[in-house]
């Protein structure tokens, strides 16, 4: 473990020869200082032209990046990768990149498609298919819109466990889709909250996913706090990450300031930002306020800088 450096101060020579199991502990060893950004790929190519979002976000401050909506079916129906493999993003940004994974389930899609649901259904194949392409990470979840039950999300994360092992970090919870099915967290769920993050860690998840006070309805710090104790002290080694979405990632600098310090209240390790916003990402400057007010300038500017030391 000593020999990991953590997150919030690695850089390219460091990611090269960090396994998944590194990078859980490069993370842990960053004291809730880590910053994750979400890129919706099928929206359309970016926000600037010749670079995608993950780039973007990464030259905003953010330490990792998960990929929304790819679609595993068709590699070439993926706008937001402007042609590039999973392999080749991670080349050009040097920082850990993983994909996120809807639950499959017997659940009614309640909203118009969009995009290719069915492309990003965590299947055994597109599973393996995910490692094969390179992906440090996988979140299971559901969209907004797509039914996913926490049963759905419990039964595939196992699924995922038995097929990628240790190989890649799992991160699974229940964070939006409140509409149907609470959230974890929400004080009007019908079922206790660390009975289902228990059942998550038993089925295998290295990080669990819970609502970001400030940015979801009826959910506070206290709560959140609370899950997160649960998490790190039911299973010491396993992380938590609060998720800042539902819209709100895209309000102005000053609103994230205010709720970037309640997700550090929460005790988590990982703060995620939604993908809200314009042309597939949350506003640049959003990035690098929650960056800033998580772990100072000085370490936003160092991720900001140092993509190829």
């Amino acid at each position: 473990m000593e020999h990991i450096t953590r997150l919030i101060s690695a850089s390219k020579s460091d990611f090269e020869n960090m396994s998944a199991q590194d990078l859980k502990i490069s993370i842990y060893k960053s004291e809730g200082r880590v910053v994750m950004g979400q890129h919706l790929i099928f929206a359309n190519q970016g926000l600037v032209r010749g670079v995608t979002n993950t780039e973007v976000m990464f030259s905003f401050g953010a330490d990792m990046v998960m990929l929304n909506t790819y679609n595993l079916d068709n590699l070439e129906d993926n706008p937001g990768m402007q042609g590039l493999s999973i392999k080749e993003l991670k080349a050009r940004c040097n920082r850990p990149v993983g994909i996120y994974l809807g639950c499959p389930g017997k659940n009614t899609v309640v909203e118009k498609k969009l995009y290719n649901q069915n492309g990003m259904v965590a299947t055994k194949e597109h599973i393996k298919k995910a490692v094969e392409l390179g992906v440090d990470f996988i979140i299971l979840g559901g969209n907004p819109g797509c039914g996913t039950s926490i049963d759905d999300v419990i039964e595939t994360t196992k699924l995922t466990k038995s097929i990628v092992g240790d190989e890649v970090m799992i991160f699974a919870g229940k964070w939006e889709d409140g509409i149907n099915e609470k959230v974890l967290g929400d004080p009007l769920a019908e079922r206790d909250a660390k009975e289902i993050i228990k059942e998550l860690i038993d089925a295998g998840a290295d990080v669990i996913d819970l609502p970001a006070p400030g940015s979801r309805h009826g959910i506070s710090v206290h709560m959140i706090q609370e899950l997160v104790q649960y998490v790190h002290t039911y299973k010491p080694g396993t992380l938590a990450m609060t998720f800042l979405n539902s819209s709100v990632e895209g309000a102005d600098t000053d609103t994230i300031r205010l709720i970037a310090l309640m997700m550090k209240e929460t005790g988590a390790d990982i703060h995620a930002i939604g993908d809200g916003g314009f042309a597939g990402c949350t506003i640049p400057e959003n990035i690098m306020q929650l960056s800033i007010s998580l772990k100072g300038k000085p370490y936003t500017y160092f991720r900001m800088a140092s993509t190829n030391r």
